[in-house]
């Protein structure tokens, strides 16, 4: 019996050690809303509230969209809900053209990879994160449940939409070319900055945030830079079904630089090829 007894004891303590308790991987899914300020520049100035309305209606889906970002305690994925253009019911191809494409982020490993398609051809860009030095605020708010700090900082206004252009961009290039071949002495361009706030909450102890927005002691609910506005509308925190986070990993790979430059110099070929047929 006490055989028996030594038996059964040397038994439970071999699974009681063998036995590891399944921990449940920590993630979870951010639902942003991002809003953006319609700036209508100088000729704007000459249309009327009607005309204005007009054209906040036609570009509404380029001013207020929505995000979703998955993540973990190390990686993050980022990317827009598809949504239909709010006059023709169709998606926004010229737009899209310059819209932020799928990103991953991992913190751990200090690495960007964001898929980015121009005129159906895709890049998948790879770089290091955006280094942002934030400075840690007391304030506090409430966004939903979760207890918020506030957080500011001063970004490279380039490194913060790296991957949208526009025609005044390349008149901008040219006339710094322009200035540089006919300088004696050039100077360094002074870099502009924009101002971001953004409020976080330690209850989500995890560095992530939407866009190129990380790196502080919790998740980012808010952030504000440049007119433009994300706040997190819903959170689901380690839902049943496993969340897949997953790099992007179709495209011709290239840095940001890179891949500003390549579509600089693609938009130029496009503005000088349609200046050669009007001739």
């Amino acid at each position: 019996m006490k055989a028996l007894l030594s038996t059964l004891a040397i038994v439970s303590l071999v699974l009681l050690f063998s036995f590891k308790p399944t921990v449940q991987e920590f993630q979870g899914q951010a639902f942003y809303i991002s809003k953006s300020k319609m700036e209508l520049g100088s000729w704007g100035a000459r249309m009327s509230e009607a005309q204005k309305k007009q054209v906040q209606a036609r570009l509404k889906n380029r001013l207020e969209k929505t995000y979703v970002l998955s993540f973990n305690k190390e990686e993050s994925l980022f990317d827009e809900e598809d949504k239909l253009d709010a006059i023709s019911g169709a998606t926004d191809s010229w737009g899209n053209n310059f819209s932020r494409g799928e990103q991953y982020k991992n913190i751990k490993e200090n690495v960007l990879i964001q898929s980015q398609e121009f005129y159906g051809k895709r890049f998948l860009v790879k770089d290091k994160l955006q280094q942002i030095s934030w400075n840690m605020g007391k304030e506090s708010k409430q966004i939903g449940q979760y207890l918020c700090f506030k957080a500011s900082a001063l970004v490279p206004t380039n490194e913060l939409a790296w991957f949208d252009f526009s025609w005044s961009d390349l008149s901008t290039e040219a006339n710094t070319a322009t200035t540089d071949s006919t300088a004696v002495e050039t100077l360094e361009p002074e870099v502009e900055m924009t101002a971001v706030e953004a409020w976080y909450t330690p209850q989500i102890p995890v560095s992530h945030g939407p866009a190129e927005y990380w790196g502080l002691p919790g998740l980012i609910l808010e952030v504000s830079a440049g007119g433009t506005t994300m706040l997190c509308a819903k959170i689901v925190m380690n839902p049943k079904e496993k969340i897949k986070i997953e790099a992007p990993d179709k495209g011709k790979e290239i840095t940001k630089n890179d891949y500003q430059n390549t579509i600089q110099t693609k938009m130029l070929e496009m503005r000088n090829n349609r200046g050669r047929s009007r001739n």
